[in-house]
């Protein structure tokens, strides 16, 4: 018995000891972090969205923390103690079924987009395995006064009636595009490596010979622009517009483009139709080579035949947007 006693309570004492070590001093460690610079509280509507992600386990498939890798850049900076000031206890999660969410606010900072995303997440990324979150939305005969409907495209949407989204949905998407990344000061993001598209001499270059990494071009296009333009260059019509054929991605002259991608765009209309979706700017989270990359991707694909554009283009554009 008295072996029992010594077992059992051996092991509730290692249990204590780690818990302590692995969960109570870091924890506490961490309450006493001060924010980073421009790390605000959540507001009241943030903090439900927030608890509507725990509810849902949105946490199981995505995570917020960047880490110190090549491989994690596309998500952003490298996290730091302070980003997680106001938002104890920390979603850092363990599993990447999705992408990292830590930055997604500036990466994806459409309320169009990501409302089309619960909805029906196929609505925008064909590929995607995340489960819809329709219920967390009301199909109505046409919605109230005040309230826009949600832009589900023919093949997503309901057969009759419009998609609104709920208080839930909106509060989640007021927490999903409150996740944003402020800078730390002093901090510089490590250069670009060197890519076949700075040797590209000037945007009189042949558009379709292979002067460019065709490959790096198609999976920068696929992890900052497909989502919304898509893998077809089609866009989602009426939300987000197609780059095949569009006026802009044919032109001789590169600048509208690039002036695009480094400063982001909302509200446009093109042609006949007003796109409500908002572009972000990808100044801060691209570097010039990998932006002249997409841009050459976009003038060589669906059908497009463009003169290309250079790295060096990219940064004289920077340089006059910057200012």
């Amino acid at each position: 018995m008295s072996k029992l006693i010594l077992i059992a309570g051996g092991s509730t004492l290692v249990y204590a000891v780690l818990a302590i070590l692995m969960g109570v001093l870091p924890g506490a460690a961490l309450s006493r972090t001060p924010p980073g610079p421009g790390v605000v509280p959540l507001t009241p509507l943030q903090a439900k969205g927030r608890d509507v992600y725990v509810a849902n386990g949105c946490s199981y498939c995505h995570t917020q923390q960047v880490r110190p890798l090549a491989e994690d850049a596309v998500f952003g900076r490298p996290s730091a103690p302070g980003d997680y000031a106001y938002q104890t206890p920390e979603l850092l999660g363990s599993e990447r079924n999705g992408p990292d969410l830590t930055n997604v606010g500036v990466r994806q900072p459409s309320e169009v987009w990501q409302y089309m995303h619960l909805y029906d997440p196929r609505s925008v990324v064909p590929e995607s395995i995340m489960p819809d979150f329709s219920f967390l939305f009301l199909v109505v005969p046409r919605a109230p006064d005040g309230v826009t409907a949600v832009p589900v495209p023919k093949p997503f949407a309901p057969k009759h009636g419009v998609v609104i989204p709920t208080r839930k949905a909106q509060a989640l998407v007021a927490y999903l595009l409150s996740l944003k990344q402020p800078a730390i000061p002093g901090y510089h993001p490590p250069a670009a490596p060197t890519s076949p598209t700075a040797a590209v001499q000037g945007a009189a270059a042949p558009a379709a010979t292979s002067t460019f990494d065709a490959a790096a071009g198609q999976k920068l296009f696929a992890a900052n622009c497909a989502s919304c333009h898509q893998t077809s260059g089609l866009g989602v019509p009426g939300v987000f517009p197609p780059l095949k054929g569009d006026p802009v991605e044919t032109a001789t002259d590169p600048t509208e483009q690039i002036h695009t991608i480094l400063a982001g765009l909302h509200g446009k209309t093109i042609g006949t139709v007003a796109y409500p979706g908002q572009m972000p700017s990808f100044a801060a989270i691209l570097h010039d080579d990998e932006i002249a990359e997409i841009i050459d991707h976009e003038r060589t694909s669906w059908g497009n035949n463009a003169p290309l554009a250079t790295a060096a283009q990219v940064a004289a554009e920077r340089a006059k947007t910057a200012h």
